[in-house]
């Protein structure tokens, strides 16, 4: 059994709210064609999933927010 413990964040920037789910790693699968993937942050939005960030245990909340905000104004207001 896993001890993957999932984490949600929720950020305010430019006076939205976004939803960031922590999930955990995934072995590779050749049979279905997947890739293996490291635990990621992935924003959560109308029932979808994008990958965002890795995903590091412990990390501190301030530097998690800024790090989020700052790929929010990468990839969504770029």
């Amino acid at each position: 059994m896993s001890s993957f413990k999932p984490e949600q964040r929720r950020v305010t920037h430019r006076g939205r709210e976004f939803h960031f789910v922590s999930y955990e790693g995934q072995q590779a699968n050749p049979a279905r064609h997947q890739a293996a993937m490291d635990p990621m942050w992935f924003l959560m939005n109308a029932g979808k999933r994008w990958p965002v960030i890795p995903h590091q245990p412990g990390q501190e909340r301030d530097e998690l927010d800024r790090l989020l905000a700052q790929w929010l104004e990468d990839h969504v207001f770029a």
